[in-house]
């Protein structure tokens, strides 16, 4: 005879409402409740338990409550429910009571099923019941939420109730992974993109029966990986996931690593010459301007060379009128009129040799200058110009340029940060001419210096130099993902034997050329193309960094792509996922705009105080297991859950886990692992060396 609801909640109560606040119940435990283990839920199961949860029966429903602390108070004498023998005299009792935080609602759903839903409608009233779940309530509770698509693991505090989450809330509002190394980020993160793909591939294959329809999802998940980890997670020949593998020096079928210099924007370009706010930071976004419109690559011809030049000149000119210098205050219109003369010495040669309409323009507006200098070189002089000298000789200038071919529209492009292709000896060539029609040669020496160091290095040229046949379409097709993920779903960019002079600016290219590829596809097509990207070690590029100081490091323009991301990925589709040991040390920015975080165990004091401040208040208690949290577990709380939960994440098999194992030093020592197996470490320190150095006799077919 199966028992009334109420009948079945007696059954299952183990104390009393006597204290409510909207964040917090307190609760005395009746003598009578389970000491250890209960055994009226239907299944053995440990009371009381630290963050376990109970039910508190408010109108229609229960108030879901997560247990927070249990501790013992004295009492004259046992407060017994019923009569009670007040003739007797008790020694002190020990009576338990236990803090609940309110999570939300549990309520009766279609059949005998349950619904549970974040929030509290109603409170209780002091001497309500508190009960214990049954099994079918905890279930509801944990694998609560709609859309529950994904299983990424159990929860040892429901009894093992599976653990679903919904991939548009876990990618679509980013996700962090924190933890300290060694406690299962890693395998979290390649779980997380491995099972939605497997889950994705299984629900496609369920809704597209048609003979010849690909299995593979359509699914892109862009890994930025520091360390090389993910190379042994998404292999190559993984028939699931299809994985595109980019890397220096490429093995095992990965392909050459190619981020090319007119991918550099700018801002990176800037930030990566370490050029300076006043002189070479203008001189440099002109030599971009220039190489970028085709300005200064090879055509031949001394027509050709002149074109160029005249071009630069008109640029200039109007830089200049921008900045305010024919009018600005001393010493500025005198700079402006000795870059005069110095164009006018320029070109007076070249008249020689010209005729008919090229040869008019050239004197024309030789003449111009001749007359706008001389009556500035007297003693004396007055070296302000005035806006009707200046407009005559742009006018001037733009004759001459177009009696050699030149049109307007192409004295200036329209954007500098315009991924048109140029090499480095162009954008040499342009700083060079940006600086003397600037007069600023001599301060932009060192700027020279790097560029041609960067330019040079041969660790660096393979990777964005060394890009002939590289297109923008095909770079995004080979990295992003080709029409219905044919090519795969993951890219791994290996990035670990990237040059540390250049690895923050490859990633944050790599980063924005992936975000800015998804606005444009919005902008192109009207909806978005969902990606993810990956990063891992996420403290090291993207870290805080001083937002006052005049020159930003190349580290701080990485982190600025990645806050920019954070900030506005979601309205294009790109998602992003953090994986950090550090989380304290990473952009508030960007910590701020993730919405849901798979917290590892974490034993840092400031880490710790972080990841606090992301929670309410009354949701702490859960946190306060993190410096405890054994490996593989974990505990999932924000937007992609329903209620923080401790998550004990699936199994990755060994051979699809990252390759971030432990050394294993005992083993080394013996010559043996723990299984019997055979560990040797032979060494070869000259092929090491050659490598270092950069050397040739280094490749994979060197002797051991």
């Amino acid at each position: 005879m199966s028992l009334a609801p109420f009948e079945q909640a007696e059954t299952l109560r183990i104390g009393a409402v006597d204290f409510v606040s909207p964040d917090e119940i307190k609760v005395a435990l009746d003598i009578e409740a389970p000491e250890s283990v209960a055994l009226n839920s239907g299944t053995a199961r440990p009371f009381p338990r630290v963050n376990g949860y109970l039910l508190v029966p408010v109108d229609d429903g229960f108030l879901v409550g997560q247990t927070e602390w249990i501790t013992v108070e004295r009492s004259p004498f046992p407060k017994r429910r019923g009569m009670q023998d007040f003739g007797l005299v008790d020694l002190p009792y020990p009576l338990r009571r236990l803090r609940l935080n309110p999570l939300g609602t549990l309520r009766a759903g279609p059949g005998r099923g349950w619904v549970f839903r974040r929030g509290a409608d109603a409170l209780p009233s002091i001497a309500a019941a508190v009960v214990l779940p049954t099994e079918s309530q905890l279930r509801s509770i944990v694998e609560s939420g709609e859309r529950r698509r994904v299983q990424i693991g159990t929860s040892p505090l429901a009894g093992d109730a599976k653990v679903f989450v919904d991939p548009n809330r876990l990618f679509g509002r980013h996700l962090a992974v924190l933890g300290n190394t060694g406690s299962g980020k890693s395998c979290s993160v390649a779980g997380l993109i491995r099972w939605s793909i497997e889950e994705a591939g299984a629900e496609r294959r369920r809704r597209q029966q048609a003979a010849g329809v690909s299995e593979t999802p359509n699914a892109r998940f862009i890994v930025l990986d520091p360390n090389g980890e993910y190379s042994r997670a998404f292999g190559t020949e993984d028939p699931t996931v299809r994985a595109r593998l980019f890397m220096v020096n490429p093995t095992g079928g990965a392909t050459a690593l190619k981020v090319p210099l007119w991918f550099w924007n700018s801002a990176e370009w800037c930030a990566f010459a370490q050029a300076s706010t006043k002189t070479q930071r203008p001189t440099l976004l002109q030599a971009l301007r220039y190489v970028r419109d085709g300005a200064l690559q090879a055509e031949g011809g001394s027509g050709h060379e002149l074109r160029r030049f005249l071009r630069t000149l008109v640029a200039t000119i109007r830089v200049e009128v921008n900045g305010g210098s024919p009018w600005g205050a001393f010493p500025k219109p005198k700079g402006f009129w000795e870059k005069l003369e110095k164009w006018r010495k320029g070109l007076e040669p070249m008249l020689a040799g010209l005729s008919g309409e090229q040869e008019v323009g050239l004197r024309t507006l030789v003449d111009t200058l001749e007359r706008l200098c001389a009556a500035r070189r007297v003693q004396y002089a007055h070296y302000d110009f005035t806006r009707q000298e200046v407009n005559e000789l742009l006018e001037t200038a733009r004759a001459a340029h177009s009696a050699f071919g030149g049109g307007d529209g192409d004295a200036m492009p329209a954007d500098v940060d315009a991924p048109l292709p140029f090499d480095g000896d162009a954008l040499l060539r342009g700083l060079e001419v940006a600086a003397e029609m600037l007069s600023v040669t001599e301060h932009v020496e060192t700027l020279l210096l790097r560029v041609r160091a960067l330019l040079a290095a041969s660790r660096m040229r393979p990777i964005i130099g060394d890009t002939v046949g590289v297109t923008l379409e095909s770079w995004l097709t080979d990295y992003v993902g080709a029409d219905d993920a044919s090519n795969g779903c993951i890219s791994v960019i290996d990035l670990s034997l990237v040059p540390t002079e250049i690895v923050h600016v490859v990633t944050a290219v790599v980063a924005r050329m992936v975000f800015e590829s998804q606005q444009r596809y919005v902008k192109v097509n009207g909806v978005a193309l969902p990606t993810v990207l990956v990063m891992e070690e996420a403290h090291t590029f993207i870290k805080r960094y001083k937002e006052d100081t005049e020159n930003q490091e190349v580290a701080a323009a990485c982190c600025q792509v990645f806050e920019r991301i954070a900030r506005e990925g979601r309205k294009f589709g790109l998602g992003l996922v953090l994986s950090s040991q550090r989380p304290s040390e990473l952009s508030p920015t960007v910590l701020s705009q993730c919405n849901t975080f798979l917290l590892h165990r974490i034993n840092n004091d400031r880490d710790q105080e972080l990841v606090n401040q992301l929670v309410p208040d009354n949701l702490r208690g859960l946190l306060r297991e993190l410096p405890s949290l054994p490996s593989q577990s974990a505990i999932l709380l924000g937007w992609a859950s329903e209620l923080p939960v401790l998550v004990r994440m699936n199994d990755v098999p060994r051979d699809q886990q990252p390759r971030s194992d432990d050394p294993d030093f005992w083993g080394v020592w013996v010559g043996a692992d723990e299984h019997g197996e055979t560990i040797a470490r032979s060494l070869n320190w000259g092929r090491i060396a050659r490598d270092w150095q950069g050397m040739a006799g280094c490749d994979s077919g060197d002797a051991e």
